[in-house]
């Protein structure tokens, strides 16, 4: 059911950007703007991983220089089948951590010091698990296209707004269609990248549940990372990248809009359903006599 929310979102998505490029330019103009989120989609899978560990200074760490992280890591990949991504640190004190890579065999993992510094193994471990899931189900290439097409039609807006690329006929002279592009349809965009990215936190908090057998681990860690980030943001954060981080990067204090406009669902929300699924999975224990589900 998530897979096809997605799908149908992606999709609302992108039909929204080439309904933006053909009333600006014609047919020509959606012919455009489907090349344009080509090529930018190109980009955004082959490049984005390194520009965004980048950004954050990450630092890249093995078995010999952080061997408990590496551990961990190395412990939920062979539980999943998955390849070992690369493990990155970021200097940063606000707790948090990402992932990102095109692929499970081209991904990373980073957290920051301050989440390695706040957080026990247990709930170290299911903050990775987090991330490993986004690598399993593809989030994050998901999440980078549907931030660079939303992006785009800002763009295509812009161009509305201060008439650029208008042809002369009553269409384009149309004062309530003009406000239409340059207003509505950027923030319609929004909207459905907001609801993309949302959907996906979820998936992937039920999927590092169950890769952990712990629910209760990640609750306890989403807890502790809301609290912390009530007060504080990460250095140099960006909205484009706001979406790869488990909890806002920003601090939650500049996550209390409407919720149509975040980038991840209320943390409150994310601890309820880890809660019910920890309930779920206790009957079925109890129920199967699964003994050693529950053990590391």
């Amino acid at each position: 059911m998530e897979i096809f929310k997605t799908c149908f979102l992606m999709v609302g998505l992108v039909l929204l950007f080439m309904f933006v490029g053909a009333w600006i330019g014609g047919e020509q103009g959606m012919i455009m703007a489907f090349l344009v989120a080509l090529g930018m989609n190109f980009f955004s899978y082959f490049f984005s991983d390194k520009l965004v560990l980048k950004r954050y200074n990450a630092i890249e760490v093995d078995e010999n220089s952080a061997h408990g992280l590496y551990a961990i890591v190395k412990r939920l990949c062979q539980k999943t089948s998955m390849p070992m991504p690369r493990i990155y640190i970021i200097p940063e004190q606000m707790p948090n951590a990402f992932a990102t890579g095109r692929n499970p065999s081209h991904a990373a993992v980073a957290a920051t010091e301050g989440l390695l510094n706040l957080l026990d193994e247990n709930e170290v471990e299911a903050v990775l698990a987090h991330e490993l899931s986004h690598v399993r189900h593809y989030d994050i290439l998901t999440g980078t296209i549907a931030a660079v097409i939303a992006g785009a039609i800002a763009m295509l807006a812009n161009f509305t707004q201060f008439g650029a690329m208008n042809r002369e006929n009553s269409q384009r002279n149309n004062a309530l269609m003009m406000i239409i592009i340059a207003v509505v349809m950027p923030l319609a965009a929004s909207v459905i990248q907001m609801a993309i990215s949302r959907e996906r936190e979820y998936k992937a908090d039920k999927g590092a549940a169950l890769m952990t057998g712990h629910p209760e681990w990640l609750a306890s860690a989403l807890n502790k990372l809301e609290n912390y980030s009530r007060s504080y943001a990460i250095q140099n954060a960006s909205p484009q990248s706001a979406h790869m981080f488990i909890v806002n990067p920003f601090g939650s204090f500049k996550d209390k809009f409407s919720g149509l406009f975040r980038t991840h669902p209320s943390t409150s929300d994310r601890i309820v359903r880890l809660n019910e699924l920890a309930q779920q999975l206790s009957t079925s224990h109890r129920n199967h006599g699964a003994s050693g589900f529950f053990r590391r």
